[in-house]
């Protein structure tokens, strides 16, 4: 059995910020909707204080996380340690998206690295942290990142992307309303 934590001490979010992925998962309010489960890395994530995280969310092939968030903000973040000490951590909360020009956008987005395919940032207000064992994990040596995102996003450039957040981050697979026109 876990343990439920009062917030994100700043232990935990040091732990956190070790991660070299974690997991986002969301969902539909549709019974038939899909369950849609998104991983993610590069330096993208803060912990803005015991009770808020957000990360930047980069162009991608879908856009299911900003489409459930602006449905019904149900999300939950999970992290898991693949070093030598086995944890996994769940974060719940309730998310909101954040574009460019607004002051979460800008205050995330200065706190990392420029990466051309940056299209919003997630805000989650956190309700619930909680930790297990993570046994069931394996072991695993972190390489390094994969810079496909910036390499695709530097070879469309600003219109090829703007071109492309149209054509397929519009609506999520469940037809949820995504990112709106630029």
């Amino acid at each position: 059995m876990g343990r439920v934590f009062d917030g994100i001490d700043e232990t935990l979010a040091a732990w956190i910020g070790k991660q070299p992925v974690w997991f986002v998962a969301t969902a539909p309010l549709a019974a038939d909707g899909r369950v849609n489960v998104s991983p993610r890395g590069h330096d993208s994530l803060s912990v803005l204080g015991p009770h808020r995280l957000a990360w930047v969310d980069y162009t991608g092939s879908g856009v299911a996380t900003i489409a459930h968030l602006r449905e019904n903000g149900r999300i939950c973040l999970m992290f898991c340690s693949f070093d030598a000490r086995p944890r996994i951590v769940r974060v719940h909360g309730t998310g909101r998206v954040a574009l460019p020009g607004e002051p979460d956008y800008d205050d995330v987005v200065a706190r990392h690295p420029a990466h051309p395919s940056t299209r919003a940032v997630v805000v989650v207000d956190v309700t619930r942290v909680s930790d297990s064992c993570g046994y069931g994990v394996p072991v695993m040596d972190f390489v390094g990142e994969r810079d496909l995102l910036r390499l695709g996003a530097e070879k469309r450039g600003p219109d090829g992307l703007a071109a492309y957040r149209k054509e397929h981050n519009a609506h999520s697979i469940d037809g949820l309303p995504g990112l709106p026109p630029d």
